[in-house]
């Protein structure tokens, strides 16, 4: 017994010979700050700021009763949810990908949106679980990986979408083996007579709508041009705008809405907005899209266009954008539709379309990354605050007896929410409760890389010292919030991202889980998978 206690005791007294051993209690005091409002501000920490004041939202925060009271409500709530179980036929799906929105992300969006007691919509959902995320050769996933995961239930290489892992990046030869591809849900969907449609703000070619109707093994091949930049051929690899219109399940979309005019035309012709067109092979797409379709299916510009459309509309064809639509704090209100209103549409003509067998819609809310690659958090938040409108809409307009909604993301990002600022703090501004160890104050909201740390950091004689953020606004929407490593972008994180679900066997989104579960699950619900809840539970869909 005695020989076991020699060694931490020759330690301790070596530290202590050697002035590293601290009083354990200032340790805890450095850890672990106390910002009390009655006492003396000399009591506090030498680089505090000025004394926090704790002002409730509502007086009776400051009693035991209220929380109490709140707790018991949430309990009434978690008991009416999880104790009848809804096991009907998921006859319509939806899923909504905030694509990069981070659990910080939502967490910061709150305050965004009124409080750190606020929630967003789907928030409210009454089945949460975790997905993790990872691709099947990389720790932290890019969102062509994570589209065939959550689309086609297959994990797949970074950089490739719809083929599994058998496909390396680039390799067009594995990416012309049927045998490599991956179907989605839509292609489940479509096979059983279902409406499908997708609707994203970035390029309706980029990574994660693609995963909906293309495989390929570059992401970046949006057009014949990035093919043949990487030595690939066209004819034997077609890119993602052609398979878009060409493929069996591009052709079948009743609904495709977002942006990437330009992967759609030839250089020789320019859109609507003077823009050039991409491809080198001389082929417009769009008049080709609309020579495979009737009279009753429509190709729009503008908001002004889609929100006219008739309700004899049966296919509809979006392109708001040269490439990515603009962020909502930059879009001209008259030009551009916000996901909402385009949710709202598609709804309309998914429901008209599918003649009561039902629909699948894919909505993608692709800008929340684009704002966290620049490390322009305000942007970032504000995309997520407009995500959840579109999926607030279609929840209220669909019924949870028969329709499934299920909302995630496909990857994290870097930033955080760090320091002891006080309730209401301005969730843009800097911490409020301390200063760092330079003296200065540093931003609640920061990244762990990315372009921002050439912004906050400049250098004085040889020195690299940080900007004093009270001399900057920032609340510019282009103010690029602070980063602790130089990159040019900002990276994605590996994380676990949230899964909530509301509606028919919404119970199945519930723990932690890899990302390819999640189309199973869905297909589960609905019938669309070899493993279903018709087969389980005696019931069927509809005959086509």
């Amino acid at each position: 017994m005695m020989r076991l206690q020699i060694v931490p005791i020759l330690f301790w007294l070596s530290a202590l010979v050697s002035g590293r051993v601290l009083d354990t209690r200032e340790t805890e005091r450095r850890m672990h700050p106390l910002f009390s409002a009655g006492s003396a501000a000399g009591s506090r920490l030498k680089r505090a700021m000025p004394m926090i004041v704790f002002d409730p939202l509502k007086a009776e925060e400051q009693y035991a009763e209220y929380w109490q009271g709140l707790a018991h409500q949430t309990l009434d709530q978690q008991l009416e949810s999880k104790l009848r179980l809804n096991t009907q036929l998921a006859k319509n799906v939806m899923l909504f990908l905030g694509d990069g929105m981070s659990i910080p992300t939502l967490t910061a969006g709150r305050v965004y949106l009124g409080g750190e007691e606020k929630q967003f919509s789907f928030e409210q959902f009454p089945y949460v679980g975790l997905s993790k995320t990872y691709c099947a050769n990389m720790q932290v996933a890019d969102s062509a990986c994570t589209a065939t995961a959550y689309l086609g239930g297959v994990k797949a290489n970074y950089g490739t979408v719809g083929v599994s892992a058998a496909v390396q990046v680039k390799d067009c030869l594995a990416q012309a083996q049927p045998a490599h591809h991956v179907a989605s849900i839509a292609a489940w969907a479509q096979q059983q007579g279902m409406a499908t449609g997708l609707i994203t703000t970035t390029s309706v070619t980029h990574a994660s709508p693609a995963g909906i109707y293309a495989h390929t093994a570059n992401r970046n091949w949006e057009n014949d041009a990035e093919v043949i930049a990487d030595n690939g051929d066209p004819s034997l690899c077609p890119d993602i705008a052609a398979q878009l219109v060409n493929s069996p399940v591009g052709q079948k979309l009743n609904v495709i809405l977002g942006g990437g005019r330009q992967n759609f035309l030839p250089k020789t012709v320019r859109d609507v907005s003077g823009a050039p067109g991409r491809r080198l092979d001389g082929r417009n797409l769009i008049e080709e899209w609309q020579r495979q379709h009737t009279n009753s299916a429509h190709y729009v510009q503008t908001r002004r266009e889609l929100l006219g459309l008739s309700n004899h509309t049966s296919r509809v064809l979006g392109l708001f954008a040269p490439y990515h639509m603009p962020y909502h704090l930059d879009a001209d209100a008259e030009e551009h539709p916000t996901l909402e209103e385009m949710v709202q549409v598609a709804m309309g003509i998914l429901e008209r379309q599918s003649a009561g067998r039902g629909y699948f819609l894919f909505v993608e809310g692709g800008r929340i990354d684009h704002g966290h690659h620049d490390t322009l958090a305000l942007r970032a938040i504000d995309e997520t605050a407009e995500f959840d409108k579109s999926v607030r809409w279609a929840r209220t307009h669909s019924s949870t007896d028969d329709t499934l909604i299920v909302v995630t993301s496909d990857h994290s990002h870097t930033m955080s929410l760090a320091g002891y600022s006080s309730r209401k703090n301005d969730i843009f501004g800097i911490n409020n409760g301390q200063l760092a160890a330079d003296d200065l104050p540093y931003a609640t909201l920061s990244y762990a890389n990315g372009p921002g740390y050439n912004s906050n950091y400049l250098r004085e004689g040889g020195a690299v010292k940080r900007k004093n953020l009270r001399a900057i606004n920032m609340k510019n929407k282009d103010f690029m919030f602070p980063s602790t490593v130089p990159l040019e972008s900002e990276t994605h994180g590996g994380d676990d991202v949230a899964v909530f679900a509301s509606g028919p066997y919404a119970q199945l989104f519930t723990g932690v889980f890899e990302q390819h579960f999640i189309p199973h699950a869905m297909g589960y619900a609905s019938c669309l998978t070899e493993r279903n809840m018709c087969l389980d539970g005696g019931m069927a869909r509809r005959p086509r």
